[in-house]
């Protein structure tokens, strides 16, 4: 399930084996190829910063996509959960984007995870991102979807507002070091 986008790729995430992870990549005559990329590598790196601005480690954060990214966690995800992943690639072929949807009940889903490259941000790739996971959600039936962040992240949150998203509350857990803060936005 590939689509362009302004000379960049969506990428549904297909199969994974031994530390790589093998991305449809389209080309312009239509057809896909497969080429080798480090799944965890690629995900897990661009939640890094996020990380680093707020403080979280491995010791006070172990379950933060930084540090809780494995290759068996992102085939549970594909294969167990079936949850579709997707990827957005610079022209040279590298993942500077990343979201996967979590199908839910009562026609609904959770956006999980996006992410942009730090030198990707602010460049119209979360937008990307966000607008083909509503197309993604729309097309499969589902009228709502929800979305959680880090609760501090004031940036972010004003940043899915933007997007029609709305708040609806927060949570604390006692294995994260922040607050998670819960969106929803109506399809």
């Amino acid at each position: 399930m590939c689509g362009v986008d302004s000379e960049k790729l969506f990428c549904f995430i297909g199969t994974m084996k031994q530390k790589t992870l093998r991305g449809m990549r389209t080309r312009a005559n239509g057809r896909c190829r497969e080429r080798p990329r480090s799944a965890q590598e690629s995900v897990s790196g661009l939640f890094i910063t996020v990380a680093e601005a707020f403080g979280f480690t491995e010791e006070n954060a172990g379950r933060f996509t930084a540090f809780a990214t494995t290759e068996q966690r992102l085939h549970w995800h594909l294969h167990g959960e079936k949850r579709p992943m997707y990827v957005y690639e610079n022209e040279n072929g590298e993942i500077i984007g990343y979201y996967s949807l979590l199908f839910q009940e009562n026609n609904e889903c959770e956006l999980n995870n996006l992410c942009v490259a730090p030198e990707s941000r602010h460049g119209k790739v979360g937008e990307a991102l966000l607008l083909h996971s509503y197309e993604i959600a729309k097309a499969a039936g589902c009228v709502k979807m929800n979305i959680g962040i880090v609760e501090e992240n004031v940036q972010l949150r004003k940043w899915y507002e933007k997007y029609g998203v709305v708040h609806q509350g927060t949570k604390k857990f006692d294995f994260f070091p922040f607050t998670c803060g819960y969106m929803e936005r109506m399809l």
